[in-house]
């Protein structure tokens, strides 16, 4: 087997092990919903409405064309982070699009196959009233690293390079004044080597879910009990399903 063939075997892998970080990572959950458009930031993610996320169909909206889709409605600009701390982007304000901008940017950045990094950025946005949430995260990482057939400890695989892009967001507010928030994303993954600058089977449309607080002028990330009781599920996300907008469900659009 020549180089090439080994990095790619390796990317795809470790590519067939990030679902498990997607699916047993990072749930969280939300019960009073916010309006992710026409929404002032100067409100700071007040709520305006109260709602339990319901499973929609996972078809297409093709029989509902006149309906509202999230491909055809305004996408969400995230904010531009102001610093960063521990290889992770700071800095977002507090708004609904900032808590938004705060998971997208660190969902993205996250290094989610190296354990000493990783642990270093968490470090730096998660609650100190998480306990032991640095860990259960860090533990995820090593399982992954695992299932890629990896040692359980360690960096990111020489030659991998690994890009997550996020498609759409999901939002819901756990209290009344919004300080407290459920961010739902749906992502794609790429893995390339420098042989292969292409990822032809990449990690399309997962899903994962933060839950958000503001905590000294900064969104932090936490797990706390009273926060994780109240998770709820969205509808499937799909650019053309009035069922994923009916839940949701908004495109967003990084800084220029």
């Amino acid at each position: 087997m020549d180089t090439h063939d080994r990095s790619a075997r390796k990317a795809r892998l470790t590519l067939v092990g990030l679902a498990v970080l997607a699916a047993a990572g990072l749930t969280a959950g939300g019960v009073v919903a916010y309006s992710l458009l026409g929404n002032d930031d100067s409100e700071k993610g007040a709520a305006a409405s109260t709602a339990t996320a319901k499973p929609g169909p996972s078809a297409t909206g093709s029989s509902d064309g006149g309906r509202m889709t999230p491909e055809k409605a305004k996408k969400i600009t995230l904010r531009v982070p102001t610093g960063q701390a521990n290889g992770v982007s700071t800095g977002f304000p507090h708004s609904p699009s900032g808590a938004i901008s705060a998971a997208v940017y660190f969902w993205e950045e996250y290094a989610f196959l190296d354990d000493q990094k990783a642990r270093q950025q968490l470090e730096a946005v998660v609650s100190p009233d998480a306990a032991g949430y640095i860990d259960e995260q860090i533990s995820e990482v090593r399982k992954t690293r695992e299932g890629a057939n990896l040692p359980s400890s360690g960096g990111t695989p020489a030659g991998i390079t690994f890009t997550t892009t996020v498609n759409a967001v999901r939002g819901k507010s756990l209290t009344p004044d919004g300080g407290v928030v459920q961010i739902w994303m749906n992502y794609d993954r790429y893995a390339t080597t420098p042989e292969k600058p292409t990822d032809d089977a990449p990690l399309k449309g997962e899903d994962v879910d933060y839950i958000l607080k503001w905590q000294n002028g900064q969104w932090k990330f936490t797990n706390e009990p009273k926060y994780w009781k109240k998770r709820s599920f969205p509808a499937a996300y799909f650019p053309d399903s009035p069922y994923a907008w009916d839940d949701g469900w908004v495109q967003v659009r990084h800084a220029d």
